[in-house]
């Protein structure tokens, strides 16, 4: 009775004690998240070097982690650094009327006479339509705005947490499988099943990470490149931002320039239009269509109503963390239903 009494009161005091660690990790999960999934991408380096320099673990993650700040971390800091600085300067035309929201809405109705009449027969107001739709694209300005602010802003925290997802990741790198055997020697779970969910785990976030965010940043440059083409203002602006829409399933960086073109129809502009439409359907569409299955594989592929809904959920709870946690939870649901009617309901 007694020993049963001490096992009980010792899992409590497990569970306390790490739900309490849980909250102390709590301002960093964003970076350990960030190094344990760098550290599923880059994994397959780190051992192939540690095969040509030999027994050297601490050699082979430190060569690893220098080849992923010149090959990821550094521009990707250029690149944001850009990003701020191009979102401040259109708010600021935005305010200095330069970019007047209510000039484009009646530049749209004034070549798109059936759009009111479309909204009529769908039952939407159009009497203050182009007032409340000005306001959204001012709201939207103003928020893209303060977020740019906020990041420049909080740069020193920014820093603080790249500095410790980089020194985590080192000895991730170094120790990622003893960690992993400990782990699973200490999860009640039964070995079988805690290897088949890291296995799961490191297949959903490689195919996430290196498929999803490639495919969004090859968009997101197509996407740059022919506004820059076309002298549309903002070019790395609206490439970051395709970019990061593209990573959303079933909406991608045609929610930018589709609307854009048919702003370029309404001016006139009927060659840049036509050139902005094919461009985004032909090169922009396709490249999703052609990169995707190769980066990420069809095995590993969930279905595509599963990667939507986890995809803007996880953006919801997550932030921009998201897009990797949302799916990632997905699948590790899905596994884990799959080992259960394995392994409980007799079910394949």
């Amino acid at each position: 009775m007694r020993d049963k009494l001490e096992r009980r009161s010792f899992i409590l005091l497990l569970i306390a004690v790490s739900i309490a660690f849980g909250f102390i990790l709590e301002p960093f999960w964003g970076a350990i998240f960030w190094a344990c999934a760098v550290t599923v991408i880059f994994s397959p380096l780190q051992r192939w070097m540690l095969t040509k320099i030999g027994d050297r673990p601490n050699i082979a993650a430190l060569l690893t982690l220098f080849i992923l700040l010149a090959i990821v971390v550094i521009p990707v800091i250029l690149l944001t650094s850009a990003f701020v600085s191009e979102g401040v300067q259109f708010y600021q035309r935005v305010e200095a009327g330069e970019i007047d929201p209510r000039a484009i809405v009646q530049r749209l109705r004034d070549a798109f006479p059936w759009f009111d009449q479309l909204l009529v027969e769908l039952g939407v107001d159009t009497s203050n339509l182009r007032e409340r739709i000005s306001q959204a694209l001012v709201s939207a300005s103003q928020f893209l705005a303060r977020e740019t602010l906020t990041i420049g802003q909080n740069t020193f925290s920014f820093l603080i947490s790249l500095a410790l997802m980089l020194y985590l990741t080192f000895f991730l790198l170094r120790d990622g499988n003893a960690l992993i055997k400990l782990i699973i020697q200490a999860l009640p779970l039964g070995d079988e099943r805690e290897k088949a969910l890291f296995n799961k785990f490191a297949e959903v976030t490689r195919a996430t990470v290196k498929g999803n965010l490639v495919v969004a940043i090859v968009q997101g440059a197509l996407g740059g490149i022919i506004f820059w083409i076309l002298a549309i203002p903002g070019p790395l602006l609206w490439g970051v931002i395709m970019a990061f829409l593209s990573l959303i399933p079933a909406v991608g960086a045609a929610i930018i320039w589709f609307p854009v073109s048919l702003y370029l129809f309404a001016t006139g502009d009927w060659i840049s239009a036509t050139v902005l439409i094919a461009y985004g359907a032909i090169v922009i569409g396709l490249a999703d269509n052609l990169l995707r299955p190769i980066l990420v594989g069809r095995d590993t592929k969930l279905p595509d109503y599963v990667v939507l809904f986890s995809t803007i959920g996880g953006i919801a709870l997550f932030g921009i963390n998201g897009f990797v946690i949302g799916p990632l939870v997905a699948a590790l649901f899905m596994a884990t239903w799959q080992i259960f009617m394995k392994d409980f309901s007799g079910e394949p």
